[in-house]
């Protein structure tokens, strides 16, 4: 099926009489005729036992995402950040180190700096520009995986997945990715070599800013035994895992053996899967994502022409405006558009940027991003307002930058109302 039709269809077939939408299934625990039967779930799980692990609301929606990518499997979880987290967890221990583009989300930026620096797992930040050698030579014996964002919020870096695959492989690491901007509709990281994805399902997923949640997806790509035989990382993978009774992840589970232990080790200790509530509605936001996107994308372009006319701001970043420095790359990875944030930076820095914000009407100031309705957000002062001055230049943010996430409003009403905000300045 094509990805349009994948929106609607993927991950739920209702036999004869049955619901035609996903049901919600209510129920945190599930029944069994035998003690026998539940003792061999605790040896290997290939049933739903208990709602912290896995749900059949949510297991419809993990089935459609992970069709929508192209993934062997996929696990949902109460974030984005938790997401992230745990795709990391999954590999590295205390430690270890990890590599990390620098232009990255805020929030990720003090989860991997900061809070995974406390469990003693260690970041090492590149430049998303880097090329081939620099990437290797940030490489230490104990790094696990790199990390990098398809469309980086908000600077709006394109990442370049085959230089880095190829960096991440040759080295015989992971390479995992957020594709939260792109959606699978945009971009499929996994057709560029990527091995895992990660999403903040919150932002165009859902797109109506009704439910937080998260999404891991696994490529079922990465040879885990054969490096483990090579290197000896990944033993957790290939050998058995004491805390599930000697279950062998490669062994049992063959390619799903990352999202398998992802879900078994990780989801059973940390606890952060959705309620069937929020996969619900979810799944409404995926039926309507393949129509959404372009109208995102078609309005984010006439919006970034539309800043670029005025005297008033200093610079407009959209990849997708023709002379944007990663205009190139995104016509390579992303053709069919890059999302519908536009970042720019006003003149008169920080006060200017405020001035704009504070004075418009249609658009909402709010700590959101992709939404059906147009808002804004001043990222100095809010998302990477905890970064320092030196860790802002890197994520390619000034005091005058404000994120202007186009809605799916009229255009005309949006350009309307940047005038409004122009005015004030």
């Amino acid at each position: 099926m094509k990805i349009e039709t994948k929106c609607l269809h993927s991950g739920y077939t209702p036999k004869n009489g049955e619901p035609s939408q996903v049901p919600i299934v209510q129920s945190t625990t599930y029944r069994f005729d035998s003690c026998d039967h539940v003792a061999a779930l605790f040896d290997k799980p290939t049933e739903f036992m208990y709602s912290r692990f896995a749900n059949p609301t949510c297991e419809a929606v993990e089935k459609k995402i992970a069709d929508l990518e192209g993934g062997v499997g996929c696990m949902l979880t109460s974030s984005g950040q938790a997401a992230t987290l745990l795709s990391i967890l999954n590999l590295c221990s205390a430690g270890d180190s990890f590599i990390a583009s620098s232009s990255i989300y805020g929030g990720t930026i003090n989860l991997f700096g900061f809070t995974l620096k406390k469990l003693g797992i260690e970041v090492i930040w590149v430049d998303v520009d880097a090329d081939y050698d620099t990437i290797v030579k940030a490489i230490k014996p104990n790094t696990k995986c790199i990390f990098g964002e398809t469309i980086a919020n908000p600077a709006l870096t394109i990442f370049d997945f085959e230089l880095w695959a190829k960096a991440a492989h040759d080295n015989d690491i992971p390479l995992i990715v957020d594709n939260t901007f792109a959606t699978p509709y945009l971009c499929r990281p996994f057709e560029f070599g990527c091995d895992i994805v990660v999403h903040s399902t919150t932002k165009y997923m859902d797109g109506h800013a009704v439910q937080g949640g998260g999404a891991i997806v696994d490529s079922g790509n990465f040879d885990w035994e054969s490096v483990y035989r090579k290197t000896g990382k990944f033993a957790d993978m290939v050998e058995p895992d004491e805390s599930y009774h000697g279950l062998k992840y490669v062994g049992d589970f063959g390619k799903a053996a990352y999202i398998v232990k992802a879900r078994t080790q990780l989801m059973r200790d940390f606890g952060c899967y959705p309620a069937a509530q929020s996969a619900f509605y979810l799944n409404l936001g995926l039926e309507t994502l393949a129509v959404r996107m372009p109208r995102y994308c078609e309005n984010a372009k006439k919006v970034a022409e539309y800043f670029k006319k005025s005297d008033k701001i200093l610079s407009v970043t959209y990849p997708g405006l023709e002379g944007d420095k990663y205009y190139e790359k995104a016509q390579k990875y992303l053709p069919l558009g890059t999302a519908g944030v536009v970042s720019i930076s006003i003149k008169g820095g920080r006060d200017a940027a405020v001035r704009f914000m504070d004075a418009l009407k249609l658009s909402s100031d709010e700590v959101h991003v992709a939404d059906i309705r147009t808002c804004v957000l001043h990222p100095a002062s809010a998302t990477h307002r905890q970064l320092s001055d030196e860790q802002l230049v890197a994520a390619g943010i000034d005091g005058g930058m404000v994120r202007f996430s186009c809605g799916l409003e009229n255009v005309e009403d949006i350009i309307a109302d940047i005038d409004r905000g122009l005015a004030a300045i």
